[in-house]
């Protein structure tokens, strides 16, 4: 008997779950990791896989979506200004951006990075890049002004940085490809 298998996009590996399939992807939790799972699913599955830290977690938690099925993390960017828009601009609440200057406008943005953690939750995102940098992160401290795309096959959510929370916004950045170039 194989103990490996997959069943309603979800990677069972001996009795866990391992991981699951999104867009012809294996993402999986490093804690398997090993040439049996690997030979698997690229050999047998013809999966490319993703290791990422926190899907054995996130999956044997039960934490479910609306669907009933295990939440799943989402890739996020973090949008901030430019440095040459008018500084005035900077580091102010939303009410206070659409009184002086209207909608946050997508051609003022830059991202800064493009990556997972092992979280959706804003107020989580917002602490590791204000108070605990990663390595690559190319932006300074999250704060007032930046905009948090969360994204996945299904589309993209924006969450403008409010004086005490986040604002979710219409905010149509130029098509970015969804290039997942940072894991933590």
């Amino acid at each position: 008997m194989n103990g490996i298998s997959i069943k309603n996009n979800r990677i069972r590996f001996y009795g866990n779950t391992a991981g699951y399939i999104e867009n012809g992807r294996a993402i999986v939790d490093p804690m398997f990791h090993c040439e049996e799972l690997k030979d698997y699913l690229t050999e047998k599955q013809g999966l490319e896989i993703q290791w990422t830290n926190g899907v054995f977690d996130r999956l044997a938690g039960g934490r479910l979506d609306p669907e009933g099925n295990a939440s799943l993390l989402k890739t996020f960017r973090i949008h901030q200004l430019r440095p040459d828009v008018d500084v005035m601009m900077k580091f102010i609440g939303y009410d206070e951006l659409l009184e002086r200057f209207g909608e946050p406008n997508p051609e003022n943005y830059r991202v800064v990075y493009d990556g997972q953690l092992e979280t959706n939750n804003l107020d989580a995102i917002y602490e590791k890049f204000n108070l605990d940098h990663p390595p690559g992160y190319q932006g300074h401290s999250l704060s007032m002004s930046d905009v948090i795309e969360l994204y996945d096959q299904n589309g993209s959510s924006f969450h403008y940085v409010d004086r005490f929370s986040f604002r979710e916004i219409a905010f149509q950045p130029p098509e970015q490809e969804h290039t997942q170039s940072m894991y933590l």
